[in-house]
């Protein structure tokens, strides 16, 4: 499945995500010459409906084309069939952020894909993981890392002062790279902004120039750091919708600008039509089910029983259906030693 260049394919730069299937057959790693070594590795389209990292690498290399790089480059374009739908994944496709190294390992090519992929950027002896991201929901721009490292955090926080630290759900391309690497996942808004293509382009620009990560501890007052507490989901078979009325679960027509608010207990997420509860199943990070440590489900109100901010919160229902209705972070004590290990 996987196509690997040592070039840019002509006529590359000239589209835009919808339309990289004229040029490419399909996900494609390509490797860019630069002044240093080794290279920065750059995912995109991970998700087809995700555009802002192609079009922040697309600025970059644009800007670059007849120059050398600052430093080389190894691009990774995911999802190229999705991207021409415009969707997350197709339907009978796996999730492309699922099927990295360290989840659930099946015979399926996507899998091998990113054996690859991960294979050929370790013997390269990568300097450093960005996975750019959009997400559906109202969320500001903010960075994720798997490692509380700090290479991890000072690599995150030149994106971001807000950081979030997961190690759920498994499988994912910046898990996979932290073995070997700094890695880094940038969520920039929602897709088609044009802050947020301008935002992933100068991070990578940025990022691109460093001549090397710095391994000091990132100040305390330059860090909003966070941890996910648990993925929520809703049950399958379950009717839901924004402001439906009729539904199983009627959630609050703007329930996602609730991300990246502090909700205090007792805060009201929806209400329950004709589903029994528990009709949303939360998982923690080692995959326990926490739904009733974390939802009342009485007086057919969906309620939090403790202190938590939602994050990904979406009006999308497809998404929710194919991924998750949203995470829920509490803060995480800023830790007292940061050094690389």
């Amino acid at each position: 499945m996987l196509t690997v260049y040592d070039h840019l394919p002509e006529g590359l730069l000239d589209l835009p995500a919808q339309r990289l299937g004229e040029v490419l057959p399909g996900p494609a790693l390509i490797h860019l010459p630069g002044r240093r070594e080794p290279p920065l590795f750059v995912s995109v389209l991970l998700h087809g409906n995700e555009d802002a990292g192609w079009e922040a690498a697309r600025a970059v290399l644009r800007k670059h084309r007849g120059a050398p790089l600052p430093r080389a480059l190894s691009l990774f374009v995911g999802n190229v069939s999705a991207a021409g739908a415009g969707l997350r994944r197709l339907d009978g496709q796996v999730d492309y952020n699922r099927v990295w190294p360290g989840g659930a390992e099946a015979d399926l090519p996507e899998h091998a894909m990113t054996r690859e992929v991960v294979g050929a950027m370790r013997a390269r002896r990568v300097f450093a993981s960005i996975d750019v991201h959009n997400n559906t929901g109202l969320n500001p721009h903010y960075a994720c890392v798997n490692r509380l490292d700090a290479a991890f955090l000072q690599l995150a926080t030149l994106f971001s002062r807000i950081v979030v630290h997961f190690t759920r759900p498994l499988g994912v391309q910046s898990a996979a790279f932290a073995e070997f690497c700094p890695a880094v996942t940038v969520e920039c808004g929602k897709p088609g902004v044009t802050r947020g293509v301008a935002h992933a382009a100068d991070y990578i620009e940025a990022c691109l120039h460093l001549s090397e990560l710095p391994r000091a501890r990132v100040a305390p007052h330059d860090i909003d750091l966070y941890h996910t507490v648990a993925t929520v989901k809703v049950a399958a078979g379950v009717s839901f919708g924004f402001g439906c009325g009729d539904c199983d679960i009627d959630f609050a027509p703007d329930l996602d600008h609730m991300n990246f608010r502090e909700l205090e207990p007792g805060a009201v997420l929806g209400r329950i039509g004709g589903a029994a509860p528990p009709c949303l199943h939360a998982t923690d990070a080692a995959g326990a089910d926490v739904t009733g440590r974390l939802f009342d489900f009485s007086g057919g109100r969906i309620r939090l029983r403790r202190r938590l901010m939602p994050a990904m919160l979406t009006l999308d229902e497809r998404v929710v259906r194919q991924d998750c209705l949203c995470y829920l972070m509490e803060r995480l004590p800023y830790p007292e030693t940061g050094e690389a290990g």
